[in-house]
């Protein structure tokens, strides 16, 4: 029994001295983690100090990328001006060619116009001549009264499309206007004034249609 004790006790110092040694062990560890965590903390801390910062970087290549923007705005604006240049000088020769085009085609309508119109008036004075020889006495017959209304008629339709008579009597002579068939000497009249219209000139709008045969005086 005595031996058996002696030898639990002996264990039990044996134990104590291994979990001394154990703990001992243990705490060496912890103090050698710390410092070797307190070294890498220092080293993280001297990286980060000396590691150049890249907010830098990207601020230098955003700089860049903006002014290489602006400069490619600035050329897309300068294509846009030339563009919008070209399109309004294009669209400045279309409108003038049209008007050029519209100016020909009233023209030449105009011309056409004329020359069918002229055709007609021999029509208009033998009507006038028709009804200047109607006796006073049988104007108010029905034939007569029929002939005057187609006369007026046919009148007011060159009217409506611009055709017009010309007021030459008492009027200055104008080679423009009328046309010199007799010249009298007279000193009731003026000089170069129209004092009879033996062929009645027209108008059509702005165009002489026909130009009136005068007689001048003086």
């Amino acid at each position: 029994m005595e031996e058996n004790k002696k030898n639990s006790s002996k264990t039990s110092k044996k134990a104590k001295s291994t979990d001394k040694a154990t703990m001992e062990t243990v705490e060496d560890v912890k103090v050698e983690s710390t410092e070797e965590t307190e070294v890498e903390v220092k080293e993280t801390s001297e990286d980060v100090e000396n590691k150049p910062v890249k907010g830098k970087k990207n601020s230098r290549r955003s700089g860049g990328n903006s002014k290489a923007l602006e400069l490619e705005l600035e050329k897309q604006k300068e294509l846009l001006e030339e563009a919008n240049d070209k399109y309004k000088r294009l669209l400045a020769e279309f409108e003038n060619a049209r008007n050029r085009n519209e100016k020909e085609s009233k023209r030449m309508y105009d011309v056409g116009a004329k020359e069918v119109l002229e055709q007609l008036l021999p029509v208009v004075d033998n009507f006038e001549r028709a009804l200047q020889a109607i006796p006073e006495e049988d104007k108010e017959r029905a034939f007569e009264q029929g002939v005057d209304k187609i006369y007026k008629q046919l009148m007011v339709t060159l009217n409506d499309v611009g055709v017009k008579p010309m007021e030459a009597t008492g009027a200055d002579f104008n080679p423009d206007f009328h046309n010199a068939v007799m010249h009298v000497e007279d000193e009731e009249y003026g000089e170069n004034v129209v004092v009879e219209e033996l062929q009645k000139g027209y108008m059509y709008k702005e165009d002489v249609l026909r130009y009136s045969m005068v007689k001048v005086a003086n």
